[in-house]
């Protein structure tokens, strides 16, 4: 290369470099002088406000203004706030069990954590917290609505709930107390189905998950006929217990993919396992309330046709939250990426949409809606002719708690016909043998 040529390409390359520390150099300037208005500010409030201001309560209430312009799941945590925060995904805290949200701007619940103080005083996914204590939410972020349900009054926190067929704000009395998650219900359905209910996705949910499969399947002789897994009211909870439990169902392909600001910074989870749980049918429930974690991985197990998502379609919590502990024993809880099924679905603010639609009905109440037995058939004829072998029909052993969860849930019921229909029309019709 010719040494004008040389030259001239580095004269370029110290342009471009001046060129961009200028631009840097600008941006730097124009931040600097933002953050002296914030200083000059605080130093105003603390030599002529009325009353004396802490410094760290005017700086803590300043960054929780900047955070609370981003999104609701965006937040800044105190110590005291950071703390309990990190107890919670660890399954065992202090509180009323209640997952929140901010929605248009009134604080709602997601869902209360099944038999948690919240969920047995009767509170309910997607009611309003319009008062906490005699204090009105208006304006309240998440951090706030934590602090203000810490406990008073002997441990009793009084919350005024507006809800759909509510006159009027009703108050719920619930007591405050230590609040152990067991995230992972098994009920057997006999005949070898299984029922598993995953309330949320804390820190032991894969390991109870897996414990329980496996002993199911002991129990059949290693041989499955179908699961029906419920993520209704699933909140979410910790992505890698969401991703550790679909890699359990998939042999290959992607689970679950992340960009972030202007679609650079993307990161794709793959499926590891090499012996998977495969060979069985799988129907997942959702509905409204179910978000996060739980999107994430029936979304996974859909887009891998791996299993049939039955319900509602499910609430849209689609961003990633990453957090990050700061000096002064704060975190600060920011949004940096949106989720992305395998096949590049976006969740946010759409949410994962059913196989199957189906409604959750009151079936109590369809009962009684229902009109005197037509006669359609012999055996609703009065004083019919039994048939020979009716009467010699030897009493059966019924499971309880089978019985009760098919006879009063209409979506578990549908769930069950789906799988054993599933069953029929598949090839070979026999059940295939769990290796894992």
């Amino acid at each position: 290369m010719p040494l004008y040529k040389k030259r001239w390409l580095q004269i370029s390359v110290v342009i471009s470099a001046i060129g961009i520390f200028s631009i840097a150099s600008s941006q730097a300037e124009e931040k600097y002088k933002d953050l002296q208005i914030f200083t000059k500010v605080l130093n105003l409030i603390q030599k002529y406000y009325v009353e004396d201001v802490d410094a760290t309560k005017l700086i803590y209430n300043g960054i929780k203004g900047m955070i609370s312009g981003l999104d609701p799941h965006s937040s800044f945590l105190p110590p005291e706030y950071f703390k309990e925060f990190q107890e919670e995904t660890a399954g065992e805290f202090n509180g009323i069990g209640v997952e929140i949200s901010v929605q248009n701007d009134i604080l709602t619940v997601i869902s209360p954590i099944e038999d948690t103080p919240a969920w047995k005083a009767g509170i309910k996914a997607g009611d309003k917290i319009m008062i906490i204590n005699g204090e009105s939410t208006k304006g309240f972020s998440l951090a706030d609505a934590a602090q203000k349900m810490k406990a008073k009054d002997n441990g009793k926190i009084r919350l005024g709930i507006m809800r759909e067929g509510f006159k009027k704000i009703q108050t719920f009395t619930i007591e405050r107390g230590t609040v152990k998650v067991r995230s992972v219900k098994f009920s057997d359905l006999e005949g070898g189905y299984g029922y598993f209910k995953i309330t949320g996705f804390i820190e032991n949910t894969f390991k109870d998950f897996e414990s329980l499969i496996k002993k199911f399947s002991k129990k059949n002789n290693n041989e499955i006929k179908g699961i029906i897994i419920d993520l209704r009211n699933n909140p979410g909870g910790l992505l890698d217990q969401a991703t550790k439990l679909s890699d359990l169902f998939l042999t290959e392909g992607v689970i679950v993919s992340t960009m972030g600001r202007g679609g650079k910074d993307k990161d794709v989870i793959y499926a590891t396992a090499k012996d998977g749980m495969v060979g069985f049918p799988i129907v997942i429930i959702i509905n409204e309330y179910s978000a996060s974690a739980s999107e994430i991985f029936a979304g996974a197990l859909q887009d891998n046709n791996r299993a049939v998502i039955l319900g509602q379609q499910s609430f849209g919590k689609g961003s990633v939250q990453t957090v990050v502990k700061l000096g002064d024993g704060s975190g600060l809880k920011l949004t940096v990426a949106r989720y992305y099924t395998p096949k590049g679905t976006e969740i946010q603010a759409k949410g994962i949409k059913p196989d199957l639609m189906v409604e959750d009905l009151d079936l109590d109440a369809f009962e009684k809606a229902k009109v005197k037995k037509l006669i359609k058939r012999e055996a609703d004829i009065e004083g019919h002719l039994e048939s020979s072998n009716e009467k010699s029909k030897l009493p059966v052993e019924t499971n309880d708690v089978r019985e009760k969860l098919l006879k009063d849930d209409y979506q578990v019921l549908q769930a069950l016909n789906y799988l054993k229909a599933a069953k029929v029309f598949s090839k070979g019709n026999s059940p295939t043998k769990i290796s894992k």
